[in-house]
């Protein structure tokens, strides 16, 4: 039959046939059909069980018989009647039966009972490796892959679809990092023009005091574009898996942001109380760093005028932890995770000077990355508690000092 003139080709296919197509018929892939080495296991174990009380039994049955014979041909045992010979001989095969029989079930069933646990436990050996995967994926390593070397199966295909689900979301995450790192970096361009026509302005012999007042405004503003984008970078990359793991040491950490902080607490009248013990761990330096910055700098900018502010560091039992403590205004306990959401803040806009609303977001992002976890409790007479605690596997007995 042929084909109209006018017929619209046909469209294009928008689902391409996957190079490495799972089989339609898991039957098919015997070697690897769970379903299948489910039954033929189990079915073994049956066959084996049964055979093992058939055998028991007939054992059992030969003992009773001779048991039976032996007692009622004894040479002391008198002559009776036939039916009073075989009730002798009933009642002793039933009564060796249940006490013999009992016991041979007792066994098979427990020998039964250990071979189906050992049989399922290799059997579901590949969901197990399966679900190890998943708990380190879930731990922020998208880079990780199961890579199950075992026959089309039920099992196999399961690890191959989640394998190819982590490459759509790590190819996703990565989309979305370079995204941000770009779109940051266009327009931190454009920032920097602005800042050097502003400051050309005001440096010219003939500019007026207006123009001056204008320029330091527009550099204030400038200024705070520019620490939002870095912001924004710097959560973008906390939320990627860690990358530089070195040695180092809390207390050192912290000792360099209050250090860095002196000036600032003290023209607002704020006190600094450290008490740094040893906290050894590993990460990234530059991140742990900005989490003790955004923490110092928040306690110090939403604190009171004659208050203070206490960073702590120790060695916890389940490894390395930071505190940070201060003074301010009341806080209810239910309006605590609003501070960790982006652009989030209690009382005022995220249009004011006096941040970029994503100071706690970097702070848990970090946390995060570390595989720790941040908390926050309101003070009994205002301000704020924030506990970041790291894991154990993130921290070592001999650090080196930076």
């Amino acid at each position: 039959m042929s084909t109209p003139k006018d017929a619209p080709p046909n469209p294009p296919d928008l689902n391409p046939p996957n190079p490495n197509p799972s089989p339609a018929n898991p039957n098919l892939s015997w070697r690897g059909s769970l379903r299948l080495r489910l039954t033929a296991v189990f079915g073994l174990l049956f066959f084996i069980a049964a055979a093992a009380v058939l055998a028991g039994a007939l054992i059992l049955v030969r003992n009773s018989m001779q048991y039976s014979l032996d007692i009622v041909f004894s040479p002391g045992h008198a002559a009776d009647s036939d039916a009073a010979t075989k009730s002798i001989i009933m009642e002793s095969m039933r009564a060796n039966l249940l006490t013999k029989g009992g016991l041979t079930v007792l066994g098979v069933g427990l020998l039964a009972t250990t071979a189906g646990w050992l049989a399922a436990g290799h059997l579901l050996r590949p969901l197990s490796q399966i679900t190890s995967t998943a708990e380190r994926i879930a731990g922020r390593t998208l880079h990780r892959r199961i890579a199950l070397d075992l026959p089309p199966g039920e099992v196999k295909r399961l690890a191959d679809a989640f394998d190819r689900m982590l490459d759509r979301l790590d190819s996703a995450f990565a989309g979305q990092e370079r995204f941000i790192a770009n779109a940051a970096h266009e327009l931190k361009t454009p920032l920097v023009i602005n800042r050097t026509l502003v400051e050309v302005a005001m440096n010219r012999r003939d500019a007026p005091a207006e123009i001056h007042q204008l320029g330091e405004n527009l550099l204030a503003v400038n200024a705070r574009h520019e620490r939002l984008i870095d912001a924004l970078l710097t959560l973008a990359r906390a939320e990627d898996a860690l990358t530089d793991r070195v040695p180092l040491d809390l207390a050192d950490v912290c000792s360099t942001v209050l250090a860095a902080a002196e000036p600032e607490a003290a023209r607002l009248g704020i006190r600094l109380e450290p008490s740094l013990g040893p906290a050894p761990a590993v990460g990234d330096p530059i991140l742990l760093e900005q989490l003790v910055r955004n923490l110092v700098d928040n306690a110090v900018r939403y604190n009171e005028r004659g208050g203070w502010v206490q960073v702590g560091t120790r060695r916890g039992t389940h490894g390395p932890q930071v505190v940070v403590t201060n003074t301010g205004a009341m806080i209810s306990a239910h309006e605590i995770p609003v501070l960790f959401e982006p652009f989030r803040r209690l009382t005022d806009r995220v249009g004011s000077a006096r941040g970029s609303g994503l100071g706690l977001s970097i702070v848990r992002a970090v946390a995060q990355a570390h595989g720790g976890s941040v908390n926050a409790v309101p003070g009994l007479a205002g301000g704020l508690s924030v506990h970041v605690a790291l894991p154990a596997q993130y921290a070592v007995a001999g650090v080196k000092r930076v």
